[in-house]
């Protein structure tokens, strides 16, 4: 990324600290420095006199004519330095005044309390560890740019500390549910994300080209159908936590690279996903926060305690859009989906059209946890019919905040209808129909319950974010165009 004007003169005059630091005999990138612990326990065990090492980022500096008191930093917290010319000496102490806001240093001393109370290490030695050649975003008040934040992610982690604790959260939340699953009798196992065909959701895929077989090759979009297999195979409990690809749009809710949860167990249905997911995030939201309410100051909470409301997908829209919705002509429901503001082309068909109405206008409004069931068999060709009117199937979609967050089904194991199921979304172009998946079919599938979660939208509803750029570290984004004033930077 090219600089600005500012950030060369700035990078100047820390290239020029830089080497006043190497005339004094310090290296401006040092190596390991072994030291006490992480500063939250030197806090912890803070005792007056103790001899210390500590190691982090400069974060803060006050001089004070012959002594400096300085905060340093790591991922545990901050920690204040006092550093005097008579302990360090005249070289020393005027070697330390070429260190920057966002140098590394170490530091070995002596923990004392200052007279306003603050713990504190009283410097006997210190050195350079790394020299940061741009400054820290605006003085450590806060990075507010956007779009620098999720391009630059590591300066928004520096400058933001609840940035932090959204991936905090996040990663204790994936190491939870491993060990949630784990002593449930379920097994992790990695299926491939270069596939030969893409299956296991109705989506686009990204291509690429395999060399070493000669032959196109897709990221996946689901790990559904090897995980099927396994089940054939004789695991009764697997799951696998992972990258899905699906290459389609970018907004607040979607990204094409996202984090998934997909859990099968052999002899369940949708009700046994249905009491797992409810365990499952519960448990979590109990572990991370210490309470089933969740969500942000200013937000309605989300109230994750079980049992959640169950909802049939016909009566959800029928709340929406009338009770008399699936009586009405195919004409004027497009009448009324356009009159809602909906972009409805003519060649919709009724439930097409119901699907919109549901997918813009229902969804959106379910906030607490809510299960709507018994969808349409046309839309998930992978679940099993319900028993009692097989023009819809044994499926719930989970939504909380107004987004879907973990489709559930009774699994279809029979390769017959699964067969025809799948000739009909294919519509007959044979190449799209994985006729391995149905040859494992054909060997016998256990009845089985089968569910996906999406981890980045689990996230979004444990810590309150809005965008799902939010929860992810490096988010996709667009190759940036350079502004007018930016130019490489000079040595």
């Amino acid at each position: 990324m090219e600089l600005s004007a500012h950030e060369i003169e700035f990078r100047r005059q820390r290239l020029a600290h830089l080497e006043t630091l190497k005339a004094a005999g310090h290296r401006p990138y040092g190596r390991a420095f072994a030291r006490t612990g992480p500063l939250a326990d030197v806090r912890a065990g803070f005792a007056e006199g103790q001899a210390v090492r500590i190691a982090g980022r400069v974060a803060a500096v006050r001089e004070m004519g012959k002594s400096i008191f300085a905060h340093v930093q790591d991922g545990t917290g901050k920690f204040q330095i006092y550093v005097q010319k008579n302990a360090l000496g005249e070289a020393s102490f005027a070697a330390f005044k070429a260190v920057d806001l966002g140098d590394f240093i170490g530091v070995e001393g002596e923990l004392f309390t200052t007279r306003t109370g603050e713990p504190s290490v009283k410097v006997q030695q210190w050195e350079l560890l790394a020299k940061a050649l741009h400054p820290l975003p605006e003085k450590w008040h806060g990075l507010q740019d956007t779009e620098v934040r999720y391009r630059q992610r590591y300066l928004d982690l520096i400058a933001n500390p609840d940035v932090r604790q959204v991936f905090n959260i996040r990663s204790r939340l994936l190491s939870f549910i491993r060990r949630f699953l784990e002593e449930r009798g379920f097994f992790e196992v990695e299926t491939p994300v270069l596939q030969a065909m893409a299956g296991g959701a109705i989506a686009t895929p990204f291509q690429t080209f395999y060399n070493a077989l000669g032959q196109p090759m897709y990221m996946r979009i689901a790990p559904e159908l090897f995980l099927k297999r396994l089940l054939v195979g004789g695991y009764d409990k697997v799951f696998e936590l992972g990258k899905n690809f699906r290459n389609e749009g970018l907004d607040r809710s979607h990204n094409p690279e996202f984090t998934s949860l997909e859990i099968y167990e052999a002899y369940g249905d949708m009700g046994t996903m249905m009491h797992l997911v409810e365990d499952l995030v519960s448990a979590a939201a109990q572990e991370l926060y210490g309470t089933m309410r969740v969500g942000k100051a200013g937000q309605e909470p989300i109230d994750l305690t079980p049992p959640w409301r169950v909802v049939p997908y016909h009566d959800v829209v029928c709340e929406r859009a009338g009770a008399d919705w699936f009586q009405r002509p195919v004409a004027a429901a497009r009448e009324w989906a356009r009159a809602q503001g909906l972009d409805i082309p003519d060649n919709l068909n009724h439930a097409q059209v119901t699907h919109e109405v549901y997918d813009k206008l229902v969804e959106k409004t379910l906030w607490q946890p809510t299960f709507v069931t018994r969808l349409p068999a046309e839309l998930v060709p992978l679940a099993k019919r319900c028993e009692d009117d097989p023009a819809l199937v044994d499926v719930f979609e989970l939504v909380v905040r107004g987004r879907e967050l973990a489709p559930g089904y009774t699994e279809l194991n029979d390769p017959l209808d699964q067969r025809a199921r799948l000739a009909e979304q294919a519509a007959g172009d044979a190449a799209k129909i994985d006729e391995d998946f149905l040859r494992a079919l054909e060997h016998g599938m256990p009845p089985a319950g089968g569910m996906g979660i999406g981890i980045d939208r689990l996230v979004m509803v444990l810590t309150g974010e809005e965008s799902i750029r939010d929860v992810m570290l490096f988010p996709q984004m667009k190759n940036r165009e350079p502004k007018p004033d930016e130019k490489p930077p000079e040595e």
